[in-house]
């Protein structure tokens, strides 16, 4: 299976691809996911439809595919030696603005996302476990070197946390999450949660 998608998605270059997932998204926040159509996105990208089903399978994926383009770096790849300096490296690999476009996105996926199983399994497939994955494997090596108490309730809380920060904010100060906030709410809320 693995070896039929990296052949099926190798036909466009890198470049091209970035393109077109850039594309997806700008027309995301134009429209919305609902009235998004592969029609709307083969029009804005000048390729064709059976090229976007080949290489991506569908509407749900696609946007999922998008959505993940948008992140400087895997949670999986940050191992400085140190939580703080996980979570450091985490907010410092952050972009203001790209939060903020990420933050509108979510929110406006948010409905769709109960609408839509194939978008919520893509997007959790594709986009949230593997965040999450790499989260608990930084709170793991984070335990194994003592830094945390392996028995800390919270630990399986981190991800509520973070997740929960990010729909919050705009909710109640009616702006987006920065870096400023970020690493603020990471030193009042998760590293005392964690007894860190």
């Amino acid at each position: 299976m693995a070896d039929a998608v990296s052949s099926r998605r190798s036909r466009l270059t890198p470049e091209r691809e970035a393109e077109l997932l850039e594309a997806v998204l700008d027309l995301l926040r134009e429209v919305g996911y609902e009235t998004l159509t592969m029609d709307a996105v083969a029009a804005r990208t000048k390729s064709s439809k059976a090229t976007l089903y080949r290489q991506w399978g569908s509407k749900p994926e696609l946007v999922a595919h998008a959505m993940r383009c948008t992140k400087p770096m895997s949670l999986r790849d940050i191992d400085t030696g140190s939580l703080r300096g996980d979570f450091g490296m985490m907010v410092e690999h952050s972009d203001d603005a790209q939060m903020a476009k990420d933050t509108a996105l979510i929110r406006g996926l948010a409905h769709a996302v109960h609408e839509s199983p194939e978008l919520h399994r893509a997007l959790r497939d594709l986009l949230v476990e593997p965040e999450i994955n790499g989260l608990q494997l930084m709170l793991r090596r984070a335990v194994d070197r003592g830094e945390i108490a392996p028995d800390r309730p919270a630990l399986e809380y981190v991800p509520h946390m973070l997740i929960g920060a990010f729909i919050a904010l705009p909710l109640i100060e009616d702006r987006p999450v920065d870096r400023a906030f970020l690493a603020d709410f990471i030193d009042a809320v998760v590293f005392p949660a964690l007894g860190a």
